[in-house]
């Protein structure tokens, strides 16, 4: 009992069993955790509603804890969790970092992933994350989820864009509910649909009608005060629900009139370019609560979680848990 770690200073520390330090950095990430325990009140997370959140590591760390404790039979192994808990979350800060690639499974063993991942010295970093409820979430299986440490402009290309956080954790809770772990405090984040395959189409428009956006050469749209050019698709007159192709193909060639940077409409590529309707984007930037203000396309209005540093909001969480 004069030890506490109950190790001599000339003995080799005892390594945790790989299955429990696997466990102890899924737990790390909540993974297994009850969803009750994230969200205990259906109000914080209403439909078409999207929750960001720092994760509170002193909190995972009871998590880890917590199971650890289901070892401990007596004050000696009271006296070893307490020495080594410092050590074993060090560890573990590491290891959460390789969770996402063993759920996905296909990138080695978890040996050979520790292996290469010990090889990085990087200390354990802030995790930030967000909570999704959305028809978004069952409708696009397989939702592109990114995360950026600089608020990147428009048009973005990210096989080119620099700053991209290490995702840690990106899973479906349910068929509506998306939970996503990064590595690091964003500035920007983008929902995107699934890049499955070249699509056209047109948009919807009021009272039945369509729109499409012009587009330059490059396949960008034309926009005029951040707004993109529209112009209205003509439609058969026995249905109105029938695209007339050559009248459109007409108009769209017409339109290079008064919009030179459209490419000329003198085939079926040129054509393609107006029509094209790529993957829909969804960005979260900034600091400012945009909730209920605008429509997004998830949703007519698309609520954002208020900051947690507002005074309001955080007197508001205060009185919620008594304190």
């Amino acid at each position: 009992m004069l030890q506490p770690a109950q190790v001599a200073n000339t003995d080799p520390e005892a390594e945790m069993p790989p299955y429990m330090e696997s466990l102890l950095a899924h737990l790390r990430l909540l993974v297994g955790v009850p969803f009750d325990y994230l969200i205990p009140d259906a109000r914080l997370l209403p439909d078409e509603s999207i929750r960001f959140f720092y994760l509170d590591r002193s909190w995972t760390d009871r998590l880890v804890d917590g199971a650890i404790a289901v070892g401990k039979i007596g004050t000696r192994d009271q006296a070893h969790h307490q020495a080594r808990s410092g050590p074993v979350s060090q560890q573990l800060d590491g290891t959460e970092r390789i969770v996402r690639d063993l759920q996905r499974g296909g990138k080695g063993s978890f040996a050979e992933l520790k292996t290469n991942n010990d090889a990085n010295p990087q200390p354990g970093d802030v995790i930030t994350g967000f909570l999704l409820r959305s028809a978004a979430v069952s409708g696009w299986a397989g939702m592109d989820v990114r995360a950026y440490a600089t608020d990147l402009p428009e048009p973005l290309d990210p096989s080119t864009a620099t700053g991209q956080l290490r995702t840690l954790r990106l899973e479906l809770l349910s068929p509506s509910v998306l939970l996503a772990l990064f590595q690091g405090i964003p500035q920007l984040v983008i929902l995107e649909e699934p890049h499955h395959s070249v699509q056209f189409g047109v948009h919807a428009g009021p009272s039945g009608t369509f729109a499409v956006d012009l587009r330059d050469a490059s396949g960008q749209q034309i926009l005029v005060a951040s707004n993109p050019v529209s112009k209205p698709v003509p439609v058969r007159a026995a249905n109105n629900r029938v695209i007339a192709v050559k009248d459109l193909y007409n108009l769209l060639a017409n339109s290079r009139a008064t919009e030179p940077s459209m490419p000329n409409i003198d085939g079926s590529a040129a054509f393609a370019i107006e029509v094209l309707n790529p993957p829909w984007r969804q960005r979260f930037e900034g600091t400012v609560d945009n909730a209920g203000g605008g429509s997004g396309a998830f949703a007519p209005f698309l609520m954002v979680a208020s900051r947690v540093t507002e005074d309001s909001t955080r007197t508001a969480v205060k009185n919620l848990v008594g304190g």
